[in-house]
C-alpha cells in the first residue's frame, strides 16, 4: 500500500511539473473552464512573474470592528523562460509594461481557486495597448503556476491598522492575441 501511495504521489507531482513545461495552449485543459481563454486566440508570449503585492491591514468593509488584510497591489519582474527580463507588472490599476515601453491594463473577468497558499488563477480582458511594441495586440491575460502571495498570516487587529506587510509571490503570466 505505501508504495501504491508513493506512485500515486510522484504521478501527481510529475503531472504538475509537465503542466509548467507544457505549452500554454496545450495546459489550458488542466484549467479550471472559467479562466480558459476563448476560442480564437493564439498564445502571443509567456512570461514568469516573480516579485511581492503588499497588503495593508484595515477596517474591514461593512463590518465595523473587525480588520482584514486589504490587497494593495503588486511589482514584480516579468521575464521570458531564459530568464531575460521583458517588462514588469505593477498596479493599481493592474499594468503590464514592456521594457518597449508598450504598455496594457485590463479588466478582471474570473478567478478560480488555485493550491493552498498561493493567489488563485485569473483571467484578464486586455484594454488596447498604449505604445507599439511587446503589447502590441494582446486581447487576455492569463495568471497561472502560483506560488504565494496571498495575505500575510500575521495577526491583522485594530492595535496595527495602517501596517503594510510584503509577501513574495511567482506566478506564469500567459498573454494572448486574437488569431
Amino acid at each position: 500500500m505505501h508504495a501504491r501511495h508513493r506512485l500515486l504521489c510522484l504521478s501527481a507531482t510529475l503531472t504538475i511539473a509537465c503542466l509548467g513545461a507544457l505549452p500554454a495552449a496545450q495546459a489550458q485543459s488542466a484549467l479550471p473552464d472559467s479562466i480558459k481563454v476563448p476560442d480564437g486566440h493564439k498564445v502571443a508570449l509567456e512570461t514568469v512573474g516573480t516579485g511581492e503585492i503588499t497588503y495593508e491591514c484595515r477596517d474591514k468593509a461593512n463590518a465595523p470592528g473587525e480588520t482584514e488584510w486589504f490587497f494593495v497591489g503588486p511589482k514584480a519582474v516579468l521575464s521570458d523562460r531564459s530568464g531575460k527580463v521583458l517588462g514588469d507588472y505593477f498596479g493599481p490599476p493592474a499594468t503590464w509594461q514592456a521594457r518597449d515601453g508598450s504598455k496594457i491594463t485590463g479588466t478582471q473577468v474570473a478567478v478560480a481557486p488555485s493550491s493552498p497558499g498561493n493567489l488563485p488563477y485569473q483571467l484578464v480582458k486586455a484594454n488596447p495597448a498604449e505604445g507599439k511594441g511587446l503589447m502590441s495586440g494582446v486581447s487576455y491575460i492569463q495568471r497561472v503556476a502560483l506560488k504565494g502571495g496571498v495575505a500575510p498570516g500575521s495577526a491583522c487587529t485594530a492595535a496595527n491598522k495602517g501596517a503594510r506587510e510584503t509577501v513574495k509571490y511567482q506566478a506564469d503570466y500567459i498573454f494572448w492575441a486574437a488569431r
